[in-house]
């Protein structure tokens, strides 16, 4: 695979074994191409207990990011040409003026200089009975290549236009890896919004707030969608909302659209006010105000203390999360427990399986990417 898992791979096995990266697409780096499209979230500037902390399971990727954390990954990227910076938010991206495509051509040309082989246009096809890779080239021939180890990173299953499809799983399947269906993850959730608030809102942000879902909250931003809500404050939530949905048809989320303050502050700045001056007085915009309409009665609108205690917790009702081909990412894949601590396969130990493929979870904000590469990084133990 010729993501960002299996290229890092494929750059630190070169120098002790004759490499070979085999990508099923034209180009390799589509899906980290497709990421750097709004700005290039390389990773998080989280180091140490505070990165390790948000993946899950929480004990899965420990090793791989103390042995290659943010910091080590932008002295990478440094190695590569490639200066970085630390933005107000924590994420870390390349300096401006370099491009996202300007990354990946510096990062292939170091793997040309280390006489990486590529391959492209071979798709993976299924296992033979001896644990080899077997490889369906454009024409139809397939090919099955010799080799002493093999390491797949062949994606999930989100943003099926850069070639993760998830197919790949049913081949593991009949071999009887261990294999978890693939879900949707860092993604929208499914609300039914009132027809007027569509209409006029949808594509609006809501600033400054903070979702509750069960024990977690997240605070940041969300747009409302004609679907429901998207964006920084609800992808952190997605697995909590996801494994209540397993068991329930719908969850439930808590907006608060004023986390700053009390709600005695809240009282106070409308305790005088008539109520057409209180969306003035609470800074609420037009989308603001129009939710807590649609999702209140005219009652507590119209009564201070009732309107206050509304403002930070309004209740919304999702009643799904959005498919799995708009997921920035995907959990599902190979079960954990398939595998060693080193991610080779318990039955057969010459085979490693790293990157989105793997059953694990992170949130956005360069986690999923600095996760891909401590997992490539890590196959260095092959030298």
């Amino acid at each position: 695979g010729g993501g960002p898992a299996g290229l890092m791979a494929a750059e630190v096995l070169a120098p002790h074994w004759e490499g070979h990266l085999y990508e099923k697409g034209k180009a390799v780096g589509r899906k980290f191409l497709v990421a750097g499209k709004g700005g290039f979230n390389l990773t998080n500037h989280a180091t140490g207990t505070a990165l390790e902390s948000v993946y899950h399971p929480v004990d899965l990727l420990h090793s791989v990011l103390r042995a290659f954390d943010s910091q080590r990954l932008r002295e990478w990227l440094a190695g590569l040409g490639i200066p970085t910076f630390v933005g107000s938010s924590g994420r870390v991206f390349h300096q401006r003026g370099i491009t996202p495509i300007a990354v990946l051509q510096a990062w292939l040309r170091r793997l040309q200089d280390l006489a990486v082989q590529f391959h492209l246009q071979h798709r993976f096809v299924g296992l033979t009975d001896d644990w080899q890779a077997q490889l369906q080239l454009s024409d139809g021939t397939v090919q099955v290549p010799m080799a002493n180890y093999t390491v797949f990173a062949l994606g999930g299953a989100s943003w099926s236009v850069t070639g993760s499809t998830g197919e790949w799983l049913d081949h593991f399947g009949r071999r009887g890896i261990p294999t978890r269906p693939f879900a949707p993850s860092n993604c929208g959730v499914e609300i039914d919004w009132p027809a007027a608030l569509r209409q006029h809102h949808a594509g609006k942000p809501l600033k400054n707030i903070a979702l509750t879902a069960g024990t977690y909250r997240q605070a940041g931003e969300a747009s409302l969608t004609d679907y429901g809500l998207e964006g920084n404050a609800v992808y952190p939530l997605i697995r909590p909302l996801r494994d209540h949905l397993a068991q329930a048809s719908t969850a439930e989320l808590r907006l608060d659209l004023k986390p700053q303050n009390t709600l005695g502050q809240l009282h106070a700045k409308i305790a005088d006010k008539a109520p057409r001056n209180y969306a003035k007085a609470l800074r609420l915009d037009a989308a603001a105000l129009a939710l807590v309409k649609s999702s209140s009665t005219k009652a507590v609108f119209l009564d201070p203390s009732q309107l206050c205690r509304h403002l930070k917790n309004i209740p919304l009702t999702v009643r799904a999360l959005r498919p799995t081909e708009e997921a920035i990412s995907t959990v599902g894949g190979i079960d954990p427990a398939a595998l060693h601590l080193n991610f080779s396969l318990r039955a057969c130990e010459r085979i490693f399986t790293i990157g989105e493929m793997v059953d694990w979870d992170a949130p956005t904000g360069g986690f999923l990417l600095q996760g891909c590469l401590s997992m490539g990084y890590s196959m260095r133990q092959l030298r």
